[in-house]
């Protein structure tokens, strides 16, 4: 299993490493007003700036913690739509969904764990396969590289993630890092990249010092919503977590995401989180502060 349940220590000085260095696609630019043929895209998403319920609670597994969470998302009736309606975060190939720049390592056991995995894909699976094996599943960017020494990535293969198979491969459309979890009966976030398994869910770290001379860690929980991808957000053709499109589900996120969620939190402090989660969902108030881009009225 990835290590990302203890914040504390090196882990939390590399944290959001990845969304760091995400950048829009090659070629893309900022538009101030979309072309017509672009407005379907720009309609199904919400704005970023809306009211959240955010809730705070200590890590019940370490006291040196807190958790900061999201409610609003966390309730929220998200869900990944890929090849069902995903309209791609680059303008004409909606059937890449997410996987267009290829994945960022968080870290060198990141790395590790994947390669570990890519070792039991086959050409069943992996449609790259044979590609990948002789020329390599790996890039290094050094482009806006902060230490020079370059940021080891997923390759970009034909426009896409290496590890992206294509709609019509018998052996599955999309991830095969994920198509091989679910033929083994593993997580999907057991073989994939951490910011792959962790999307769109965004963990996050600040050091809260308190007028009594004590520090925790403050780990928030919320939306990796474009501002996440760093500058680079606000050029994407389109992304889902605001979209209405992807919002409909059945289970809420904090639901849909549990096995997630435990990895990022520990399961103790999943536990309590979904606790905070069912009372604001089964309150007979007015649902403060719901997500925008939910339907009205889905609350069961």
């Amino acid at each position: 299993m990835p290590k990302t349940k203890k914040a504390k220590g090196d882990k939390a000085a590399k944290a959001d490493k990845s969304a760091k260095k995400a950048k829009a696609p090659k070629g893309s630019s900022r538009v101030e007003a979309p072309e017509k043929s672009e407005q379907a895209v720009v309609d199904d998403e919400k704005g970023l700036d809306f009211a959240r319920a955010w809730v705070e609670f200590p890590d019940p597994a370490d006291d040196e913690q807190v958790f900061r969470c999201d409610l609003t998302w966390l309730t929220s009736r998200w869900n990944c739509i890929f090849g069902s309606g995903c309209q791609g975060i680059q303008a004409g190939r909606a059937d890449d969904g997410c996987c267009t720049l290829g994945a960022h390592f968080s870290d060198e056991d990141d790395e590790k764990r994947v390669a570990g995995h890519v070792a039991r894909l086959t050409p069943e699976i992996w449609q790259h396969h044979d590609e990948g094996m002789e020329h390599g599943w790996i890039a290094e960017d050094s482009e806006d590289s902060e230490d020079d020494e370059g940021e080891r990535q997923t390759r970009p293969y034909q426009g896409s993630c290496i590890f992206q198979n294509r709609p019509g491969f018998p052996g599955g459309a999309g991830c095969s890092l994920h198509i091989l979890a679910l033929k083994e009966g593993r997580e999907p976030l057991e073989t994939k990249p951490d910011v792959c398994w962790q999307l769109p869910v965004r963990r996050t770290y600040e050091w809260i010092d308190r007028p009594d001379d004590t520090r925790v860690l403050q780990i928030s929980i919320g939306e990796y919503d474009r501002r996440g991808w760093g500058p680079g957000g606000h050029d994407l053709h389109w992304w889902c977590t605001s979209a209405t499109s992807a919002h409909g589900a059945g289970d809420p996120v904090y639901v849909s995401y549990r096995a997630e969620l435990t990895e990022l939190m520990g399961k103790a402090g999943y536990d309590r989180l979904a606790e905070l989660c069912e009372e604001r969902l089964n309150s007979q108030l007015p649902l403060l502060a719901p997500h925008p881009a939910d339907p009205v009225g889905q609350v069961d």
